[in-house]
């Protein structure tokens, strides 16, 4: 998937003047691993430390890059917060921010979510529609209809237009996109792969974790 990276400083778009487009990507993930929020974002816990992931079910950099944050996540420290949304940053992408969502609202996201990201990109099963990926939850043991019902709600409605406004303040423009305590937000392109921006989530947790 093409993602556009913002540079903080004019000085940082000065240096890439003059490069040829297909070495851009690198010398911005090595000039500038993340950018600070002009504007923090309130943290769903401010008694936490909070890392948020932005991702899409269809994106297969966010399926390469879930066993790295899956593992980060299952041995983060206890002042750590981990939080996913599902913003539509396109169109297309409404039917799955509406299955995240749903699953989230009854409570099935352990039994949904990575099934999901394999019957996608490891079956590559069509779940593009809400009917198919209702009936996909019903395979899996959570009610079809209830499924379909929530993915059409005003539960789930208002979670999507919360992920987007967030996603927007944030200035996110692509998935993976992270966002660490509300501060600062980095990728994995902006950090030069999947080891990279763990440590860096690693680094940003304890500077917030130094300010507290």
């Amino acid at each position: 998937m093409n993602k556009r990276e913002f540079l903080g400083t004019g000085l940082k778009m000065a240096l890439l003047a003059g490069m040829p487009l297909a070495a851009s990507t690198t010398a911005i993930a090595q000039a500038a691993p993340y950018q600070t929020l002009k504007f923090p974002q309130n943290t769903r816990n401010p008694e936490k430390i909070e890392v948020l992931e932005y991702f899409w079910f269809g994106c297969p950099h966010c399926f390469a890059f879930e066993p790295a944050i899956n593992e980060w996540a299952a041995n983060r420290p206890d002042d750590v917060d981990f939080v996913r949304h599902a913003p539509p940053l396109n169109k297309g992408w409404t039917p799955h921010s509406e299955a995240f969502y749903a699953v989230e609202v009854l409570g099935e996201t352990e039994k949904f979510f990575e099934p999901m990201f394999n019957a996608i990109h490891r079956e590559k099963r069509n779940l593009r529609d809400r009917k198919r990926i209702a009936a996909f939850a019903g395979e899996l043991g959570i009610d079809e209809q209830k499924m379909l019902d929530t993915m059409k709600s005003f539960a789930v409605n208002s979670r999507i237009r919360q992920s987007m406004k967030n996603a927007m303040d944030a200035r996110v423009s692509g998935v993976p996109s992270v966002v660490v305590n509300g501060k600062y937000l980095t990728s994995v392109s902006m950090a030069g792969g999947h080891q990279q921006i763990i440590q860096l989530i690693d680094e940003l947790v304890e500077r917030e974790r130094k300010a507290a």
